[in-house]
This record gives structure tokens, C-alpha cells and sequence, in this order.
């Protein structure tokens, strides 16, 4: 029977795997999609920025409520998962309990441990369904929530419970075998938690507790292996590029907005300034700005990956809040979908970028939604592993101004004021203090 289940175990692991790094792969090339960018300077600060935002949640706690709750999901599959192990272990080996005998009292310490995280878990998990469905909480009633997001963040919690009952059933089961066949079922001393379903169990024949507690097992670690083959599809893959998403974060002043490095040589040049490369002519730019996202930065890209559509952005977002049609949480969501659209193409062996669609399109991210934008990095604040929308819409409003000239007429009239007056007014530089002069003489005159 074990070398059954170890054959068993072994194909189950090995598909799980390989759907998994296939999946990862995909998703990697989707990343490099995107232009290089440097982002390994101040190590040193970088990683207290991982440990302080991702590892820390140190920006979740804004809002303390979904933040608690939040923390005991958190800390929970950071430390069930370490039961995982021995599941595995106990797969590949045939064996059952692998850390009981070594451990001996300190494994019911662990396993009361566990079961606690585990019914946190699954309170943290039904609060946030009734948030949800019941409360219908602003933020996750937006019209991009509409559909399959909707229901991604419903069924990701669903799961989650469920798999939590199913450590709760196959403890429960363990401990009344362990009265009935104490040769195969290790002494492990009381679970608090799953000790409270063992009534519902006891008088139950041998085989068939045998059974349920075997199928709790199976059940609980395909369900394991399939969670961590759904993540990689869904907004919770959080869970895992948060930590590179902080880490290669910018670490620049939230407020301080990079220059197109092509655009401020050609501008130093033409003014007779010393510029980098020593006066040679910039190189051909392809695309000043962004019009999809290969034009974007491979960490655009990631930040699109890491988003959880939590929607914090969004409910931060001054346009946003004024009825206007510009969702932060949105453009995150579009960037990856349109990553996912050319990804598939290339692995299909189409020519991508050949669809006729672009990122910057009605069917993505318009106009309106960009122009709405009053660049307050807001969204930047908001976000709790420091995904910057801003980045993103500033690109993309960068190519409407430079490569198709089609920015609102009032924006073209001051780009054109700045260009000829150094200022947004039209009026000669001669005149910008006239007011003050006149003020002065006004002064004088009246004494």
C-alpha cells in the first residue's frame, strides 16, 4: 500500500511541478516584454525596503481592520506551509507523522500551533467574504471588478477554507485511529482545535476512518499543489513577486518624476550643455513614450504581476473620486492582461504586435482614463507593496503628447506657452515680474 502512494505522490508532485515552472516561465518572458531599466543600486536600502513593506506589511497597517485580518492569512501560509513539508516528505517516503517520534511532545506543541494559525486562517477568510458579498465594500464594487476578478477574489478565500477543514478532518480522524491502531498511528497527544470534531468520528469503523483520513490527506495536498498552480493565474500571485516588487521599487522621493534621458541630451545639446556622452548625437529612439507594453519597463510589468486589485489606488485616487474615468487599480490590470495577450502570441508563434491592438486604446487604457490623471501619486502612497500606477500613465501620456501630438488643446497651448516663454502664460519672459513692479509703484503712490 505505501509504495502505492509513493508512486502516487511522485506523479502528483511531477506534474504539479512541471504545470508550475511552465507557467513560471510564462510569466517571466511576459516581464522582459518590457525595456531594461537599472534597478541593483543601495543594496542595503533595497532590502530593508523588502523586509520593512513585504515581510513587514509596514503600509497594510494604514487601514488596521483588513490589515489584521490581512496579517493572520499572511502568517498563517508562511508557517502551515512548514507542516507542508512533512506531507511531502511523508509522500515520498510511504511513511506517516515523519516528525512525531523525533519530536515527540514538542510536535503536539507544533501541530496546536498549526491548527490555531489554521482557524485563524479561516476566520480572516470569512471575514473578508462578507466584506465582499455583504458589506460590499467600495473599493471591490468598481466596474473592472466586474466578472472573473470578482470572482477570483471570492474563490480564492473559498479554497482557503476549505483546505483548512480539510487539516481539521484528517487530524481529527488521526486521533481516534490512533486509539484503534496504534502501531501505524504515532501518539501524538491531544489537538485542541481539530479534538473538537473527533466526536462525530468515534464509532466509525477502522477502514472506513482510514479512509477519510487519507482522502483529508490526498485532498489536502493536491489541493496544495493546485493553489500554488492557480496563483501563478491570479491576482494572488502577490503572495510571491511582492518581495521583488519592493525590492526593485524606486527608491527616489515618490514626488520625483524621471526624465526621458534620450530627450534631456538632445534638449542639454541644443543648449550648449555637457551631457554624458561627450556631445555625440543620442541614438534613434523607437518610441518617445509608451504606447504598449513593450515600449514599458520590465518593472511596469512586474508591478502589473504583483498587484492584488486590493483597489487601496483606486480609493485614493483624486480623479477617481470625482467621477472621473481613471482607475489606477484598472491600468495595473490592463498592462497585465495586455502582457498575457502578447505572451500567448509569441507562444503560439504569431508575430506579436501584429493584433492591431495597442495598450493605449479604448480597449485598454483610453485617453480619458490618462488624461484624467493630476500626477498627485496618491496611488503610490496607497499601494502596499509600492506598485506605481503613475510610472505607467505618465508614459503613456508621454507618447499622446510627443508621438501623436493629440493632448486636450489647453494642455498643447501651455506645452507651446513653456516652449516659447518658459512659462504656462503667454506672455514675454521680460514681463513675469511686471506685477510686482506695479505693486511696488502702487504701494509708493498710496503712501
Amino acid at each position: 500500500m505505501a509504495i502505492i502512494q509513493q508512486i502516487a505522490f511522485v506523479i502528483v508532485l511531477g506534474v504539479a511541478t512541471w504545470l508550475i515552472r511552465k507557467r513560471v516561465l510564462r510569466i517571466r518572458d511576459n516581464i522582459r516584454l518590457g525595456r531594461s531599466v537599472d534597478r541593483t543600486d543601495n543594496f542595503g536600502d533595497r532590502w530593508k525596503t523588502m523586509l520593512l513593506v513585504a515581510f513587514g506589511q509596514q503600509k497594510m497597517f494604514k487601514r488596521f481592520i483588513p490589515a489584521f485580518f490581512h496579517f493572520l492569512i499572511y502568517a498563517g501560509f508562511l508557517l502551515i506551509n512548514i507542516e507542508v513539508l512533512e506531507f511531502v516528505i511523508d509522500g515520498l517516503a510511504g511513511t506517516h507523522r515523519i516528525f512525531a517520534e523525533p519530536l515527540g511532545g514538542l510536535y503536539n506543541v507544533a501541530l496546536n500551533f498549526f491548527e490555531f494559525l489554521a482557524a485563524a486562517v479561516m476566520l480572516a477568510c470569512v471575514v473578508f467574504l462578507v466584506r465582499r458579498n455583504v458589506i460590499k465594500v467600495e473599493r471591490f464594487t468598481k466596474p473592472e471588478m466586474n466578472g472573473w476578478p470578482a470572482m477570483d477574489g471570492n474563490l480564492i478565500l473559498v479554497i482557503e477554507v476549505i483546505l483548512m477543514f480539510a487539516i481539521f478532518t484528517m487530524n481529527a480522524t488521526d486521533q481516534v485511529l490512533q486509539k484503534l491502531d496504534p502501531e501505524h498511528y504515532h501518539d501524538t497527544g491531544r489537538f485542541i482545535i481539530s479534538g473538537l470534531l473527533v466526536p462525530l468520528f468515534e464509532g466509525i469503523d477502522k477502514g472506513a476512518l482510514v479512509a477519510i483520513e487519507r482522502f483529508a490527506w490526498w485532498f489536502h495536498i493536491i489541493g496544495i499543489f493546485a493553489f500554488a498552480l492557480y496563483v501563478t493565474y491570479s491576482k494572488h500571485l502577490h503572495i510571491a513577486l511582492a518581495f521583488p516588487n519592493t525590492f526593485f521599487s524606486k527608491l527616489q522621493p515618490k514626488g520625483q518624476m524621471d526624465n526621458m534621458e534620450e530627450v534631456t541630451t538632445e534638449v542639454k545639446m541644443m543648449m550648449g550643455m555637457p551631457v554624458e556622452n561627450g556631445g555625440e548625437p543620442p541614438a534613434e529612439v523607437k518610441t518617445l513614450g509608451a504606447k504598449d507594453v513593450n515600449d514599458l519597463t520590465w518593472m511596469n510589468i512586474l508591478n502589473a504581476y504583483s498587484c492584488t486589485e486590493c483597489g487601496r489606488c483606486t480609493s485614493e485616487c483624486p480623479a477617481n473620486l470625482t467621477g472621473k474615468k481613471l482607475s489606477p487599480r484598472k491600468v495595473m490590470m490592463d498592462v497585465r492582461d495586455r502582457a498575457e495577450e502578447v505572451g500567448q502570441q509569441i507562444a503560439e508563434g504569431k508575430e506579436a504586435f501584429q493584433d492591431g491592438k495597442l495598450l493605449l486604446s479604448d480597449e485598454y487604457i483610453s485617453k480619458e482614463e490618462i488624461n484624467a490623471c493630476t500626477s498627485c501619486n496618491a496611488c503610490v502612497e496607497a499601494c502596499p507593496i509600492n506598485i506605481n500606477p503613475l510610472d505607467i500613465i505618465l508614459q503613456l501620456r508621454r507618447y499622446t503628447a510627443l508621438e501623436e501630438s493629440s493632448s486636450p488643446a489647453s494642455w498643447n497651448s501651455m506645452f507651446s506657452n513653456i516652449e516659447t516663454s518658459m512659462a504656462p502664460w503667454k506672455f514675454p519672459p521680460t514681463d513675469r515680474f511686471k506685477w510686482a513692479t506695479e505693486w511696488k509703484e502702487k504701494q509708493e503712490a498710496e503712501g
